[in-house]
């Protein structure tokens, strides 16, 4: 039932990027959130990285939130000057507080997200813009169906959580920044 703007493209591409948020504006006027949740992770071993796959994850996990941020920025502040409560949510990852092996370029990305996050506080607030990074182990989504054999979906976090978790930060006052939320499993430690 909700109408949906499509801009299809891969978002490690600045014209892509531009292209999402020229749409969003040319429909919608305003921006009070931005969700950047994005993200590719692939699995190597130090000696055997590529390339071709450590670009695509910088291109994608790290690359699009700086663009989105940049090219945000002038409607995330009209948002804050008119209510000071804009919110950006980065998804990051619970591998972007305890470096993972085999996923150590994805976990230097959601490391740098974190760190992303916190700059972009320290910068935006003033100006009514709170930036949030989510910070989850494993979700129950196609991206870790490649886990399944060693972690079970139902002991998964449900993408519900993560919902939830964003719902409550759009809810508190303006003068409350929630700047990181790490969503474990019982048997998980960061």
């Amino acid at each position: 039932g909700y109408e949906v703007n499509v801009v299809a493209g891969g978002l490690g591409d600045e014209a892509i990027v531009q292209e999402v948020v020229r749409s969003h504006r040319e429909k919608y006027g305003r921006l009070d959130v931005l969700v950047n949740n994005a993200g590719v992770g692939i699995g190597e071993a130090v000696a055997d990285l590529t390339a071709k796959k450590i670009d695509m994850q910088l291109a994608v996990n790290l690359r699009s939130v700086f663009l989105f941020y940049r090219e945000s920025v002038d409607l995330l502040r009209a948002a804050g000057a008119e209510h000071k409560n804009a919110l950006v949510v980065n998804t990051a990852s619970i591998a972007g507080k305890s470096g993972q092996p085999w996923l150590s370029v994805y976990s230097a990305t959601k490391f740098a997200v974190v760190g992303w996050t916190q700059a972009m506080n320290k910068e935006l607030n003033g100006e009514g813009i709170k930036s949030l990074a989510l910070c989850p182990g494993f979700v129950e989504t196609p991206m870790t169906e490649f886990i399944r054999d060693q972690v079970p979906a139902e002991e998964m976090i449900r993408p519900t959580d993560v919902a939830e978790a964003v719902r409550f930060a759009l809810h508190v006052s303006p003068a409350c920044v929630i700047p990181e939320i790490i969503f474990q499993r019982p048997d998980e430690t960061v």
